[in-house]
């Protein structure tokens, strides 16, 4: 192995740990009712500075560090940039939405890094007890921030309902992982892997993976396993559900995808039937329940079910296609929803004044800038050309068809047919005749932070509809890196 230091493979986390340590000190040393918003510049130069070291992470051989248990390499950091770039755009939005001395606002931008760091290393993690870490420090930040608004009752029902469920979660997660040790004597994912074959599967291996599968589909809420996600979306501020739905999910997928493809190939006649139901269940789950909301982020928090469901899609096509696929679809689905919800939280401020699809009657009159953009976002969800949403939905869907999955592809098709009905219904609101409303006539002028954010969102969904071949390569070369030659013929 080439002799790299082992620093420079956790750069990006040792940056943001940093970063987040020191705006708690600072926290500390500021006036009760100073402005904390220099601490939120200080996160976003931190988070700049572990995007550019994830960049530069390309240039370094691929290699593992600290005893095998952390792997950077092409797969590693494009989930890293995806992240890091989640993380700065919730940043700028928090720096608009929020009031300079809301209580609590220095620990928000300092929990926004460390939950970063833990998302982080779930996607660089090969040793599953490292990967429950990582998880762990990623779900206990974003706990958290969920229940922010803490004079809201909403808020802390949305914390606590998170902790509760995510908790169970968790435990099923841990002890997967006890029993993949119990059968393998190792929670190595390569030695794992290597150790299960197809001919002699342990039990315990099957239960161990099936506990798994339960754990992280709770966390990318994946049916039926959704039942958290409508309440805690409601619950908590709009830029912390535009991180939650988004940076949580893209580590989760990560992990999920190493997990299935690198430990366990041997047992693909085993994971893919689930997955195939999975995928039909968050696909139709997601998109009946939206069709049923009248509040735009219970509305979403059903959409972002949905679209677990087609990711999942990807995963059981059991090729480095779909592989690709369903990394290209995490980014373009990051992209648009969390601008989406910039545009909310900007609209709404972090007390959600803007809760239902009625309060966003008029907008694009109001605000022609915020229209704009959330017209953008949503016909993107819907998966209409020249948009990222369009390329991330083809991909998908070519690759199960590709696998010989017509069936699944064809309810996909289906899904993705209701869900435009819902998403044109908020898009016909924000252009209808405008109403007087306080709430509307409420909206602050748009400041640099929410344009520098709008602008990395549109720019980025933008691109990845029209000219997505860099970001394609990317992800091709994640997925080379993740699976081996040999995996790919031992999956078909």
């Amino acid at each position: 192995m080439t002799d790299v230091p082992q620093i420079y493979r956790i750069l990006p986390e040792v940056i943001l740990t940093i970063t987040g340590v020191v705006i708690m000190l600072a926290e500390s040393l500021l006036k009760k009712n100073s402005s904390r918003k220099p601490l939120g510049w200080l996160a976003v130069l931190g988070t700049l500075a572990a995007l550019a070291s994830s960049q530069w992470q390309l240039g370094l051989p691929a290699g593992t560090a600290f005893f095998g248990t952390v792997q950077t390499d092409a797969y590693s950091v494009f989930f890293h940039v995806v992240i890091a770039g989640i993380a700065l755009a919730t940043l700028l939005v928090t720096l608009d939405a929020a009031s300079p001395d809301a209580e609590g606002l220095g620990e928000f931008f300092a929990l926004v890094c460390f939950g970063t760091v833990g998302m982080m290393l779930m996607t660089c993690a090969v040793e599953l007890l490292l990967v429950f870490i990582g998880l762990e420090i990623s779900s206990i930040s974003t706990y958290i921030m969920a229940g922010f608004r803490r004079k809201s009752a909403k808020g802390p029902e949305a914390a606590i309902k998170y902790f509760l469920l995510g908790s169970f979660a968790t435990a099923f997660f841990l002890y997967g992982i006890a029993l993949v040790f119990g059968a393998t004597g190792t929670t190595a994912i390569p030695q794992v892997a290597a150790l299960i074959t197809s001919s002699q599967t342990p039990v315990l291996a099957i239960v161990g993976l099936a506990m798994i599968l339960i754990g992280l589909g709770f966390k990318v809420s994946a049916a039926p396993f959704q039942v958290w996600t409508p309440d805690v979306y409601e619950g908590a501020p709009s830029p912390v559900v535009g991180l939650m739905s988004t940076a949580p999910k893209a580590a989760a997928f990560a992990v999920l995808l190493r997990i299935l493809y690198v430990a366990f190939p041997a047992l693909h006649n085993h994971w893919q039937p689930l997955l195939w139901w999975m995928a039909v269940l968050s696909m139709t789950i997601g998109n009946l329940g939206a069709l049923r909301q009248q509040n735009v982020k219970r509305m979403l928090a059903y959409s972002s079910i949905a679209h677990a469901g087609y990711l999942l899609v990807a995963f059981t096509a059991l090729s480095p296609d779909g592989i690709a696929a369903a990394i290209f679809y995490a980014v373009t689905y990051a992209a648009m929803n969390v601008g989406i919800f910039a545009v909310f939280s900007q609209a709404g401020g972090m007390n959600d004044r803007l809760a239902l699809i009625q309060d966003y009657r008029g907008l694009a009159y109001r605000s022609p800038l915020l229209g704009g953009a959330l017209a953008f976002f949503l016909i993107s969800l819907i998966g209409i050309p020249f948009t990222g949403g369009f390329f991330g939905k083809f991909y998908v869907f070519a690759s199960a068809l590709h696998s010989g999955l017509v069936w699944l592809t064809i309810i996909g098709l289906i899904n993705s047919g209701i869900a435009c009905y819902y998403y044109l219904r908020l898009l016909a609101s924000a252009y209808s005749k405008p109403v007087h409303s306080d709430l509307l006539d409420g909206i602050p002028r748009t400041s640099v932070p929410l344009l520098f954010a709008l602008l990395i969102t549109v720019a980025a969904t933008l691109i990845l509809g029209i000219v997505p071949g860099r970001v394609l390569a990317g992800a091709k070369a994640g997925a080379d890196a993740l699976v081996p030659v040999s995996v790919n013929t031992a999956l078909k």
